[in-house]
């Protein structure tokens, strides 16, 4: 059995910019996403702290400090928001046993503060 768990995750980005107007996805500081493991087309779920919206949307590389929505997901933000983005992988039990989950905790003007793992459940 394959289950679906968290593979990553950016915890408190802001974002600098909300793009209804263009080609739908998140862009996303190439530092951020290197430091967790997270790829350009890797679909996440993205949770708005500041106004409790919840979507699903696709990655774009970005440069540093940028995190941008796209299209119609510019709706449900704001700049200025702060977001958790969150990235699931399918494991199965051999697979969930030995991941460590990766979070890139942020800093101001979206810098990477550190990262952390989380240990899986025994």
């Amino acid at each position: 059995m394959l289950r679906k768990v968290l593979h990553s995750k950016i915890h408190m980005a802001t974002v600098t910019a909300a793009r209804p107007d263009y080609v739908g996805s998140i862009t996303i500081d190439r530092r951020l996403l290197r430091a967790v493991g997270l790829r350009a087309s890797d679909a996440v779920e993205v949770a708005n702290i500041t106004q409790g919206e919840r979507f699903e949307t696709y990655v774009f590389l970005g440069d540093d400090g940028v995190i941008e929505v796209n299209g119609a997901a510019a709706r449900l933000v704001e700049p200025g928001d702060r977001l958790i983005i969150m990235h699931y992988a399918l494991m199965d039990e051999a697979q969930y046993r030995t991941h460590r989950p990766r979070v890139a905790l942020v800093a101001e003007g979206n810098a990477l503060d550190r990262t952390v793992a989380y240990e899986p459940w025994p």
